[in-house]
């Protein structure tokens, strides 16, 4: 059985994703939780981390490498931000030791961007495993979630970027707004996205009028549930590609992020004449930690 080499931590706001990993960078064992930043104090992340190890069997001194909101303020080690544009081949040997914890723990930190003001924690990261994949790789990666991200990639650096709050807006509206009264069967509709997709493209200042006109359809002309959702998916989809038309129009785009919101990027894009393609999380996440890491070593040699 291959040996243990070091332990690789995706740290989020709401989640906790940790593997071991071999000197191959082979996943020899893996678990989640519910462990996120805003569940823990900082005195209970070591805890956490410890115990997730004990139950995999991994009781030994690993060197562990952690990305995310672990390095947060109000996280369990502060590790401050690089300003963009900044070189992604710094960001291991930029890492944070945590003082005090059971094992050897590294926080990478996160990427600030002055004017216009962002911050990213986390996505950084995923884009270092595009570049461990693609060395040479110049664009726009498109980072799907909460705060979708839009940033520009040149030299193995990251020049500049966007956040957009579309996935929280759209959890907002379908869940809390008047509108989620319409969406309470769920489903989806595709023809419905598509058609939301287009308007929000045509006419981007009709969207905060069509909004409403969701709740209003469901009253008036029997819209279902699954056309309200994918309707409402398009429209705010649709919006924020018209904010950010410099980072994708004639651009090579890569999306990385959860395959069925990437899937739905992926149509919008096409639908306003853009291309692009779609990169599994999972797998850059681990390729930027393990690209960290070894980066790390190196400075410590």
């Amino acid at each position: 059985m291959s040996q243990a080499s070091f332990v690789a931590v995706d740290w989020g706001t709401t989640s906790f994703r940790l593997w071991v990993m071999d000197e191959d960078v082979g996943i020899l064992a893996t678990t989640t939780g519910p462990y996120g930043m805003s569940r823990l104090k900082p005195d209970e992340y070591d805890r956490v981390l410890e115990n997730a190890l004990k139950e995999l069997g991994f009781a030994g001194d690993l060197p562990v490498i952690i990305s995310g909101m672990a390095g947060a303020a109000q996280g369990w080690c502060e590790a401050p931000y690089l300003s963009a544009p900044t070189q992604l081949d710094d960001l291991g040997a930029k890492a944070v030791r945590v003082e005090g914890s059971t094992h050897e723990a590294h926080i990478l930190p996160g990427v600030k961007q002055l004017s216009p003001a962002n911050v990213m924690r986390g996505e950084e990261t995923q884009i270092a495993g595009l570049l461990s994949h693609q060395p040479d790789y110049c664009g726009t990666v498109c980072l799907p979630g909460t705060h979708t991200k839009w940033v520009r990639i040149n030299d193995r650096a990251i020049v500049a970027f966007e956040s957009c709050l579309t996935g929280e807006q759209f959890a907002f509206f379908s869940e809390t707004s008047v509108l989620s009264h319409s969406m309470i069967d769920g489903g989806w509709d595709a023809d419905a996205f598509e058609a939301a997709v287009q308007l929000a493209i045509q006419d981007p200042l009709s969207v905060p009028r069509r909004l409403f006109a969701i709740r209003a359809e469901m009253l008036v002309a029997q819209q279902s549930s699954a056309q309200a959702r994918a309707t409402l998916s398009g429209l705010l989809i649709g919006q924020e590609l018209m904010s950010v038309p410099q980072y994708w129009q004639g651009q090579n785009v890569t999306l990385i992020g959860a395959t069925t919101l990437c899937d739905l990027y992926s149509k919008a894009l096409a639908l306003a004449g853009a291309a692009a393609s779609i990169l599994d999380v999972t797998t850059m996440t681990l390729a930027g930690l393990t690209a960290a890491h070894r980066q790390g070593s190196h400075a410590d040699a």
